[in-house]
């Protein structure tokens, strides 16, 4: 039997809805459970790819070519279970089914309504593609009272009467403010969140209460009556100094145990043993290395989460701690700029798309590539690569992308098509954005006795993709003679896909996003190979 939890959220956005998810399926994993995560969208894009990074944080995209929201990342890194098509949903894509059918006249002339016409399409969505998981987790987005999450709302309290409290259950996150000037904590939010909850037909089974201290025994007692649950049911969400604790955290607090309670089923303890394990390497490192990342959205670090968490996997396969330096590319456009980069022990350039900062990014990798210190680019980082060898190696000084416009030597250009699978995929410079880039899944193909092969270990290997532009195959010949190892393509040998310097102590561009395969109980090969390459030049500075 699979029992649902609902996840909903309230007083403020950015509580980490996704986290406390993630870390509950990590609990009710260690328990022996099977799970599976799921994120329900309010917003009318039907995904997030055409969306700003500054907007919305990362695009995270899973194997099988979905555009998702950057939650399905903490959900993969925290269970390890490969977040599909099927796992996020938004309004735009429930509205775009909805109203297909309507054309198409499978309503049977009814008049299409939100109820019960689109809420029936959520609970669809929620219930489909599941096989023999124990238990499925959906966080709704957004904040109780927003008016775009109503739908899923009354989807989430009908799916509630359908399959009883022994399968749903409703866990709402909230804040608790502290007041310096009284002295206190503040449940009064909490008490209005819920009410807001409860104007919708939704009484929440179990409080989840975000607090940056411990929340005294009085205050738990008030919530638990005024919110119409049981004191054991008011969990403390304290801040942590690592997110890797929360899983330990919450289960000493006793929240997979009221879950377990809910549901009437009585499992074996959790074994935690290897997320106590991760903090402890966290916590005491043996050293130290800094890590420059020079991208155009440094402004919000969401836009590279899942980046920043697989830089910290590659510190706890090396035991060491990593200080990133977050630097906007632009800087490096001014003259006498770069000198910055000195104290760093790597360099790293990640994906982003656009003109803007790329005359900076292509700076960092000269600064790189000329004074030894470990570089690696991913995705637009390696055509920055590719771009600054050409210009400063071949010679060919109008070397650039067309993604900026046209150019001399477009060393980078769009692709038109590619195989995937046995399909061949086809894209014109004037079509839609949304969900047109190469997305998704690719096998690529590694050069023997290169170092791509040693740090894999494998002939061929699986990475994720999302990009429309490629590097030039024209140019390879000279690329390779000034230096350049292109180590990497795809089976049918068209696309490139990895590069680097044999003869540099480490220097590897990627087309595709390994930070999305990371986790923190096995961190990607090339973080952890960067990272130890890192490790080697604090040594020498």
């Amino acid at each position: 039997m699979t029992r649902f939890i609902f996840i909903t959220g309230g007083v403020v956005s950015s509580l980490g809805k996704g986290l406390a998810s993630a870390a509950l399926a990590a609990c009710l994993q260690a328990r022996g459970f099977k799970v599976r995560l799921r994120k329900l969208d309010p917003y009318l894009n039907v995904d997030p790819g055409t969306m700003s990074p500054y907007q919305h944080g990362e695009v995270y995209v899973t194997d099988d070519g979905a555009e998702t929201d950057l939650d399905l990342g903490h959900y993969e890194r925290f269970t390890g279970v490969p977040s599909r098509r099927s796992d996020n949903v938004t309004t735009g894509r429930i509205y775009s089914n909805v109203i297909a059918k309507e054309r198409r006249g499978d309503y049977l002339g009814a008049t299409v309504q939100v109820i019960p016409h689109v809420t029936d399409a959520i609970k669809e969505f929620v219930r489909s593609d599941i096989a023999d998981e124990d238990f499925v987790l959906c966080e709704i987005g957004g904040t109780v009272g927003d008016i775009e999450s109503l739908p899923f709302l009354e989807a989430i309290r009908q799916l509630r009467n359908e399959l009883g409290r022994e399968g749903a259950m409703f866990v709402h996150l909230t804040l608790l403010p502290y007041i310096p000037s009284a002295g206190e904590l503040k449940t009064k939010p909490t008490q209005h969140s819920v009410k807001e909850l409860l104007s919708v037909g939704i009484q929440p089974d179990l409080l989840m209460c975000r607090s940056d201290r411990p929340i005294p025994d009085g205050e738990r007692k008030k919530i638990a009556l005024f919110c119409n649950v049981g004191y054991d049911a008011v969990i403390p969400a304290l801040d942590v100094d690592t997110i890797y604790q929360v899983p330990v955290s919450y289960h000493e607090q006793g929240l997979d145990e009221q879950v377990c309670r809910h549901f009437g089923i009585s499992p074996a303890e959790p074994d935690l043993s290897r997320w106590q394990s991760i903090v402890e390497r966290v916590r005491q490192p043996e050293g130290e290395v800094t890590i420059a990342v020079v991208g155009k959205y440094t402004s919000l670090l969401d836009s590279y989460k899942s980046l920043a968490e697989a830089l910290t996997h590659g510190g706890i396969a090396n035991n060491v701690r990593v200080k990133l330096n977050w630097i906007d590319s632009q800087v490096f456009e001014r003259e006498d700029t770069v000198h910055q980069l000195e104290p760093c022990h790597g360099i790293l350039v990640p994906g982003g798309f656009g003109e803007r900062g790329a005359g900076g990014k292509i700076e960092a990798v000269r600064f790189a590539r000329e004074r030894n210190v470990p570089y690696f680019g991913i995705c637009f980082g390696m055509q920055m690569a590719v771009i600054e060898a050409a210009r400063n190696l071949v010679g060919l000084k109008g070397a650039n992308s067309t993604e900026f416009g046209p150019c001399d030597n477009p060393v980078v250009g769009l692709m038109t098509e590619w195989l995937k699978g046995n399909m061949l995929e086809k894209r014109r410079a004037d079509g839609d954005l949304g969900g047109t880039m190469r997305l998704g899944a690719y096998p690529c193909a590694l050069r023997p006795e290169s170092r791509a092969r040693e740090i894999y270990g494998a002939d061929t290997i699986m990475e994720r993709h999302r990009h429309r532009f490629e590097v030039n195959l024209d140019y390879k010949g000279q690329l390779e003679k000034a230096g350049m190892l292109f180590s990497g393509m795809s089976p049918d040998g068209v696309l490139p896909e990895i590069v680097e310097f044999p003869d540099h102590p480490w220097f590897v561009g990627v087309q595709f996003h390994p930070e999305l395969k990371s986790k923190p109980f096995a961190p990607h090969p090339l973080f952890t190979s960067f990272i130890a390459a890192a490790v080697r030049q604090s040594r020498l500075v």
